[in-house]
């Protein structure tokens, strides 16, 4: 644990806080400071950096190679991780979790890289990501890279928005980030009304930062709009309310529905679910997977997004 925390104090430009080991390391505020401690006697660079009304401790300078060297399980989850994103359809952000592992590989001693070799191509070959059914999300790096640009700027982001049956439009927006999911989409402010709207990447196009100043709202929080949705999709955000029969309880418990969900126990042996998001639709599409093995008991939107939605495949049925 004090490796662990020495590697977190070089890792901080600022440094952290007493709190901030306490937090980060699991424990109490006594063992933070002991384990302050024993970073300073090891490690000569460790400095404290005062910050009223508080005091940080970094250490300057980094850690050496072997102090730093990856893990077979690290590398393994590096490796796992880019050949997901990159069996997804997201070969520019593979790229660079590839290229980040060729770093990390490079900067090893021969000795430490020999020895973990073996174990890690047997675990690379032994594991794999299982691709499902769905939408290929599209993040080009020219886009991304103009995007992230703005962001990092404060700058207008311009381009054209292209969505079907819709006439094509010249956009210029405040960007607030990106939501990556199975659908990539743009999350920016609207420059004349501050209203936070979402574009998805593959219909954008003539990306380019533009010039002047373009802030998000000083209060938004990326994450909090996030978790609104059951998935992506902003609309109204709805108290949902779901009944799972005792057939399907076991699973609805393990399952992660929403950031908000509570569970409970119902006396037939089923559970009740509940959370507040926003779209309904992507809920209906998820439900479809339940079978009968979930009640919808709230809201009456969603019992009518589903009900459109189980018409539309009815008569898609009927016509094949």
């Amino acid at each position: 644990m004090v490796i662990e925390l020495a590697r977190r104090m070089a890792a901080s430009a600022e440094g952290l806080t007493l709190d901030e080991m306490a937090r980060e390391s699991g424990v109490g505020r006594r063992t933070a400071e002991r384990m302050r401690d024993a970073v300073l006697a090891l490690y000569p660079a460790a400095e404290e950096v005062s910050d009223p009304p508080t005091k940080r401790w970094r250490i300057r300078g980094g850690l050496s190679a072997f102090e730093q060297a990856p893990t077979t399980t690290e590398l393994v989850e590096l490796s796992k991780a880019a050949q997901g994103l990159r069996a997804a359809g997201e070969p520019g952000r593979a790229a660079a979790l590839e290229g980040l592992e060729r770093k990390l590989k490079s900067a090893m001693r021969s000795t430490t890289l020999n020895r973990l070799a073996p174990d890690l191509e047997a675990l690379v070959r032994a594991e794999t990501i299982a691709v499902q059914a769905g939408p290929r999300p599209s993040a080009d790096e020219a886009v991304l890279a103009e995007i992230r640009q703005a962001i990092l700027a404060g700058q207008p982001l311009g381009f054209i928005y292209s969505r079907p049956g819709a006439e094509a439009r010249r956009r210029s927006v405040a960007p607030c980030g990106v939501m990556f999911g199975r659908a990539n989409y743009l999350v920016a402010a609207d420059r004349e009304s501050g209203r936070i709207q979402t574009f998805r990447l593959d219909r954008m196009s003539a990306v380019r930062a533009e010039d002047g100043v373009a802030a998000p709202p000083p209060d938004f929080d990326l994450q909090a709009f996030a978790s609104q949705s059951f998935g992506i999709y902003q609309d109204e955000i709805e108290d949902v309310v779901l009944r799972v029969t005792p057939g399907g309880a076991a699973e609805a418990r393990a399952w992660r529905w929403h950031p908000t969900q509570t569970v409970e126990d119902r006396p037939d042996g089923g559970v009740e679910v509940r959370f507040r998001a926003s779209g309904m639709r992507e809920l209906a599409w998820h439900l479809f997977s339940w079978g009968d093995q979930v009640q919808i008991v709230a809201p009456a939107r969603l019992k009518a997004v589903m009900a459109a939605e189980l018409a539309a495949a009815q008569a898609a049925l009927e016509r094949a």
